[in-house]
């Protein structure tokens, strides 16, 4: 047995000693982001799965390019990011999102499990909630926005498809941004997953947790939060304190682009029905029922999508800045 633990440690060791020298060689900061970080800039991570499965060409290049305009507009550096040639990038350019747009559903959902294949293979993938938190963690990156993060999805008692963005908002130090859950998910058993595992779910400026398309569920947050500089001075005690792990900050859709929930509901029901007798399953899901939610709401729920996430990179441009306020 003695041997047997001497191999392993002899095999293990080493990697991490090169990867630890090697300064993570499959990451990628372009020269701005890593300026910024380097100068203890704000900056605020971005997904690419919203460019290449969460919207048709060209509106999802028209969106990454306003969601970075936000971020610029309010105060931090946007850092997208995605997996490019077997390389994990922080920071793309205006013509690798225009790539990832143009490509769509051909390039590969990637999350954290993907990771290493893609790595290995030089292939691109666009990165979940889940891969891009990973991601920014590695790069230095604190705050994270996008449109809603994945959950416990209903029927979970049964098919145990549950989002690895609940397992890595355990696992990584990153604020997340977001209008709640995806509201074809089981809302209230995502927010007790959650707390099994010891996220703090934050509500800005509401006292209930947002339902994706709606404001509201019915479903409380654990605490209300009024400022950025509030989620800022949370975030510095959490990790102050050794607490790893990320936060969500829960931010509602603006009022103005909000579906009622009678009427949201009533599409999420219909696609589900549609998703179960066509037997889609697993990564096809989400993209499946928010295409036929968009066409079963004439669009609504697409512009209410897209209101949401450049609102939610606003606040994220906020509580990053307040995060790096001098004391």
């Amino acid at each position: 047995m003695e041997g047997e633990g001497c191999a392993v440690t002899a095999f293990v060791h080493p990697l991490f000693l090169y990867i630890s020298a090697m300064e993570k060689p499959y990451l990628a900061l372009s020269p701005e982001v890593r300026a910024a970080l380097q100068a203890g800039m704000p900056v605020v991570a971005l997904e690419s799965t919203i460019i290449s499965h969460g919207m048709p060409y060209p509106r999802n290049v028209e969106t990454a390019l306003r969601l970075e305009e936000e971020v610029r507009g309010h105060g931090a550096l946007p850092a997208t990011i995605a997996i490019l040639g077997g390389r994990m990038k922080a920071g793309l350019s205006e013509a690798e999102i225009s790539y990832l747009g143009k490509q769509g559903p051909r390039v590969t959902k990637a999350s954290r499990r993907d990771l290493p294949v893609l790595l290995a293979r030089g292939a691109d993938g666009a990165t979940t909630v889940a891969a891009t938190m990973a991601i920014a963690q590695m790069a230095g990156i604190s705050v994270f926005a996008t449109g809603g993060i994945g959950g416990v999805h209903r029927g979970a008692a049964q098919s145990m498809d549950i989002s690895a963005d609940l397992q890595e908002l355990a696992r990584s130090s990153v604020a997340v941004v977001c209008a709640g859950a995806k509201a074809i998910l089981g809302l209230a058993l995502t927010l007790e997953y959650l707390e099994t595992h010891g996220v703090p779910v934050l509500g800005y400026q509401t006292d209930e947790f947002p339902a994706f398309y709606s404001r509201s569920s019915g479903l409380p947050v654990d605490y209300r939060i009024d400022t950025p500089l509030e989620a800022a001075r949370i975030m510095q005690a959490k990790w102050g304190a050794g607490l790893a792990g990320g936060l969500l900050i829960t931010n509602p859709v603006p009022e103005a682009y909000a579906m009622p929930a009678g009427a949201a509901e009533t599409a999420i029901a219909q696609a589900l029905a549609e998703a179960e007798r066509q037997g889609i399953k697993g990564k096809a899901i989400t993209p499946f029922l928010l295409g036929r939610i968009e066409d079963l709401t004439g669009g609504q729920s697409l512009e209410a999508n897209i209101q949401l996430v450049l609102h939610n990179a606003r606040l994220g441009a906020a509580v990053a800045a307040a995060f790096h306020m001098p004391e």
